[in-house]
């Protein structure tokens, strides 16, 4: 419900908004300078984050795990995928800031990528939720110790079904008049409903999975700390439903703009366009706090378990003493790093 030279208009949620029959008669400055303000300096901040947390899981990772177990592969594969979905976020900083003024190619590339990215995260995170339910409910499963070759096809069927899923976003990309949009109103509401089955699988599979570790944690027979252990869990589910579930909530609601409408009167109109101002803020808030996933991911899927902790205690330890650190310095360094639960992925 929003259109100028500089709006955000194709991102995840694919809005062009120029095809809105009341859009274009309402005065919507204020909300876009509100959204021009605040979107660079949060996805600045957004993609430092993401950069320093993803690149230092995949250094961990190459460093001390062996990446033929399933377990270290998904890991790697999400860091990844992070990548992929924050490569795009100066992009859209720079969209917000002065329009799309980069050509058509770049367009597609730029959506391409950044759909790759958020699609296979949600895949992997999935996957990830998954796994531990295994691992937790029957860990002498075969599933849980899946190494080599089996960690290699699920890696390469994960990218495929994104690349896949992602490619709309390539094909049916324009760059017209200082926007990069969808290329019609069925392109956007199929990647808005796209969004929408992703959110609601991921919701089904994360509340049946770890309600079942919870109960399980319950039990008399669980082992020690589970407190910790069930804050943490707790701490996964409100991050993952604060982030995403009102960003898809707002989309859907938007998504109505998309389907033919008759014409509106000027009276109505008016009426109509104060209405949508308050979602059109949330909107914006919404889709940054979704967008943060990418910095989030490395806090609550690695940094919590116990053998990152460690490996990521011995890097520190290197890198001090090779700079000439007192060990005693070093250890105080590494406690205030490492202390918390241990929650093995």
């Amino acid at each position: 419900m929003a259109t100028t030279d500089s709006d955000y208009d194709q991102t995840i949620e694919s809005y062009d908004y120029d095809n809105g029959t009341v859009d274009q008669m309402c005065n919507i400055s204020s909300i876009i300078q509100f959204g021009e303000t605040l979107t660079p300096v949060v996805l600045s901040i957004v993609v430092i984050l993401s950069l320093f947390g993803n690149i230092l899981v995949i250094v961990i990772l190459a460093k001390y795990e062996n990446l033929k177990a399933l377990t270290n592969a998904l890991i790697l594969n999400l860091a990844i995928s992070d990548l992929f979905f924050t490569a795009g976020l100066p992009f859209w900083a720079y969209y917000h800031i002065y329009g799309w003024t980069l050509g058509q190619p770049a367009c597609q590339i730029v959506n391409f990528f950044f759909y790759i990215g958020f699609y296979s995260s949600g895949i992997l995170l999935i996957l990830m939720t998954a796994h531990r339910y295994v691992a937790v409910m029957n860990p002498l499963s075969g599933i849980v110790s899946t190494a080599g070759s089996y960690s290699l096809i699920a890696c390469v069927i994960i990218w495929a079904v994104s690349i896949l899923i992602a490619s709309p976003s390539f094909f049916f990309t324009k760059a017209e008049q200082n926007h990069c949009v969808c290329a019609n109103s069925f392109w956007c509401l199929w990647g808005i409903y796209q969004q929408n089955v992703l959110f609601v699988l991921s919701s089904v599979v994360f509340i049946f999975c770890y309600s079942q570790i919870i109960c399980r944690l319950l039990r008399p027979t669980a082992r020690r700390r589970k407190n910790k252990t069930l804050k943490l869990i707790f701490a996964l589910m409100v991050v993952f439903f604060v982030g995403w579930g009102p960003f898809n909530i707002v989309i859907y609601l938007k998504s109505f703009d998309y389907w033919p409408k008759p014409p509106v009167d000027p009276n109505t109109s008016e009426e109509l366009c104060e209405l949508s101002k308050p979602l059109d803020y949330t909107f914006y808030i919404t889709r940054l706090l979704a967008f943060s996933h990418c910095c989030l991911n490395p806090v609550f899927y690695v940094f919590v378990g116990v053998k990152f902790k460690n490996n990521l205690k011995k890097m520190l330890k290197g890198w001090g003493q090779s700079n000439g650190f007192r060990n005693r310095n070093s250890r105080l360094t590494i406690t205030s790093i490492t202390s918390g639960e241990e929650f093995s992925m």
